[in-house]
């Protein structure tokens, strides 16, 4: 028997989208397709424009409707929070348990914010990436890791706090943990680099 297919949701907490979380989400978006998986932002404004180039791709809905009207009654306990402060890591078996994994909004915050109490205090069920902060793209892409291809957390390759070289004289440290490609190099959104590279003179938490 084969299992549902993945949903990865992000309850987008804010009134606008970020040049930043932009990218995330078409990174999201275009790598849950190619997982046979799906990606939905929800909690959306009625007034919220979701970008052209996201709402171009199959695997992404936007939904103006929460995750606890989505996912109400039985449905609510197939619903998987990722969670700091849940007590079990998440696990390859978890696969089976769940079929939506849910993601409180920004995760990429330096320091993080806790944006997933809310979630927590509706009564979803919870588990752990790990203790290093990661951006939305990067939690997203290790749980499909985890979850799709049964890597174990513990044994996905991670970098942290990499270091962004512009040129000769510029560079940023990332203060996240990110999940390394076949070169050793972080695994980041299509354009992310050149946007950090742009406006490397803002803080970070200025371009979500």
């Amino acid at each position: 028997m084969t299992s549902p297919t993945k949903t990865y949701i992000v309850e987008h907490l804010d009134p606008e989208l970020g040049a930043w979380s932009e990218l995330e989400y078409l990174a999201i978006a275009r790598e849950s397709g190619d997982a046979g998986a799906r990606f939905c932002l929800s909690s959306l404004p009625a007034s919220f424009k979701v970008p052209t180039a996201l709402s171009n791709l199959p695997a992404f809905s936007a939904e103006t409707r929460g995750v606890e009207e989505l996912y109400a009654g039985e449905a609510k306990a197939r619903v998987c929070l990722l969670d700091p402060a849940a007590k079990s890591d998440l696990a390859p078996e978890d696969g089976e348990r769940f079929d939506v994994f849910l993601f409180g909004g920004i995760l990429g915050d330096d320091p993080p914010r806790d944006r997933t109490s809310e979630l927590r205090k509706k009564g979803f069920e919870g588990r752990r990436l790990g203790p290093v902060q990661m951006t939305t793209d990067t939690a997203v892409r290790v749980t499909r890791l985890v979850v799709q291809g049964k890597t174990p957390l513990n044994e996905v390759d991670y970098i942290d706090y990499p270091e962004l070289k512009f040129n000769e004289h510029e560079s940023t440290e990332m203060p996240f943990r990110y999940v390394k490609d076949e070169e050793g190099k972080p695994i980041m959104p299509e354009g992310m680099v050149d946007l950090i590279g742009k406006d490397s003179d803002k803080a970070i938490d200025d371009m979500f």
